[in-house]
């Protein structure tokens, strides 16, 4: 059982509230929800929408025909109508989304009781149960009678706010950033924790991404666990101070938020087109680490082991996301174990952006610059070493089929849910870590009659990478790639996989 619902309307009309409403309600009936968000770069007016998949299996996609479709504006029928299965229902007309609330838990065969306790945890029970219990009692139309399960340990939250619990459980102390989106809700979760009081840590909005990245190497220098966060275009003048983090040997997070360009691109829309700028920006030659995560846990995991590394080898570590990632919300099934990360105590008594000796202390010695560079490319050495230790990447599907799907980031719920619904025999290859690239995968890939690659981007740099690191030439036709700036639709892909694997 898969049920996928749309709710839509102006910037301002609530479809937000209205999506997380029915989320939770859901959850406490025990139901498996994953929803994820498209809207304009408008503060109010033009067309939200949210679109949320629930079943009673676990499922972090959407598909791109729908059952319900919840209009809060009569443009939201008129652009979503099509997607509408033959079974569908509409919602609409002049009432407000409290009220449309209550319709959706009758549609959907959910007791009025669960309606209330989802007011009730939300903390929106007195305001808002006599406009729920309206929509509720005026709603005929049933869609499906849904049962309780018995599924109560369940958590449901987005990648920001992953990331944010889990660098505070990593010991950051101070967060910095200027606002891009979609890197911005993660500065909006840490700044809420710190009004909470949930740390001690403090959330800095400076003039410009230079002041950004050049106040957080600045903490870091004094011995405190620092962050920053944008999107492409801000990371693109982080990228001098990033070459003065591998020189100097400045331990430093950085949470990289791609979305659609190039230039200002599609401010508020999805897309990894930003794997060549993590892996390849900055001057000279230096070491970094980029993870991708692409759920929750992983999210968790992989932020925590940023912090780690990047005090360890004193480099910068790009934590690799995207809107889709960090806005989409998603059941995670587990409490992550997440380590607190110690500064070193054995730090240099200079900092220096030149060539230096171990003082600190500039040279143009020809002996201490080869030496310098031996040590930055033992470095990278030890760093690969380490990373091998760690998850570098995950194996999914038929581990014996010579049929491959490779990919990365955020593209992973759709990829999994169109495999595990289509009976698609391949065996699909999620890299973790992409710098150091793992090793391992090139067995992965031997004996391999068919690789194909999934990307939210237009000109497929993980193929590139693949050719460069193991030798593989990934065809173009073996590459489905989506850069309208929306996320995979899981039947969809399911589709266009089954056209490649015959």
């Amino acid at each position: 059982m898969k049920i996928t619902i749309i709710f839509g309307g102006k910037a301002g009309q609530g479809p937000n509230l209205l999506s997380e409403i029915v989320s939770q309600g859901l959850l406490i009936a025990g139901y498996y929800v994953f929803y994820s968000r498209e809207y304009q770069s408008l503060i109010r007016g033009g067309h939200n929408y949210n679109i949320l998949t629930f079943s009673d299996k676990p499922v972090s996609s959407n598909e791109s025909k729908i059952d319900l479709l919840i209009c809060l504006d009569d443009n939201t029928k008129k652009i979503h109508k099509s997607q509408l299965k033959k079974q569908g229902l509409v919602i609409e007309g002049e009432k407000g989304n409290l009220f449309y609330a209550g319709s959706v838990f009758k549609i959907l065969g959910l007791k009025l009781e669960i309606l209330e306790q989802t007011l009730k945890k939300m903390n929106k029970y007195d305001d808002f149960i006599d406009e729920a219990k309206a929509g509720y009692n005026f709603e005929k139309r049933k869609l499906i009678d849904l049962k309780p399960l018995k599924n109560n340990s369940l958590d449901f939250m987005n990648g920001s706010q992953a990331i944010a619990e889990a660098s505070l459980s990593s010991g950051l102390e101070l967060y910095y950033a200027y606002p891009m989106t979609p890197a911005t809700p993660l500065m909006m979760e840490l700044g809420q924790m710190q009004l909470d009081k949930k740390s001690e840590h403090k959330v800095i909005e400076l003039e410009s991404e230079i002041a950004v990245i050049n106040a957080a190497l600045g903490s870091s220098m004094v011995g405190k666990i620092a962050m920053v966060g944008t999107s492409g275009g801000g990371f693109d003048l982080m990228t001098e101070a990033l070459s003065l983090s591998g020189m100097a040997e400045i331990p430093l997070v950085i949470y990289l938020s791609s979305r659609p360009g190039p230039s200002t691109g599609l401010a508020t829309y999805t897309g990894q087109g930003d794997l060549n700028l993590a892996l390849y920006s900055g001057h000279g030659e230096f070491s970094r680490i980029v993870v991708a995560p692409g759920d929750i846990e992983e999210t968790f995991e992989k932020t925590n082991e940023c912090f780690a590394l990047s005090e360890k080898f004193g480099i910068p570590c790009i934590l690799l996301g995207d809107k889709h990632l960090g806005e989409s919300k998603f059941i995670t099934l587990k409490n992550p174990s997440i380590k607190k990360v110690f500064k070193k105590k054995n730090w240099p008594a200079k900092f220096n952006s030149y060539e230096h000796n171990s003082e600190g202390i500039a040279i143009e010695d020809i002996e201490t610059i080869n030496k310098n560079f031996e040590a930055r490319i033992k470095k990278h050495k030890d760093i690969a070493l380490e990373v091998s230790k760690l998850e570098t990447y995950r194996v999914y599907g038929n581990k014996d089929s010579k049929n491959i799907i490779l990919f990365w980031g955020s593209t992973k719920g759709a990829i999994i849910d169109a495999f595990s619904e289509s009976g698609i025999d391949a065996k699909l290859i999620q890299l973790l870590y992409i710098e150091p690239f793992p090793e391992k995968i090139k067995e992965e890939l031997k004996g391999a009659k068919k690789i194909i690659v999934i990307e939210n981007n237009a000109t497929s740099p993980l193929s590139n990478l693949l050719s460069e690191k193991t030798q593989n030439i990934i065809e173009d036709k073996n590459k489905i790639l989506k850069y309208d700036g929306r996320p995979f639709f899981s039947d969809l892909l399911a589709q266009e996989i089954k056209r490649r694997i015959k």
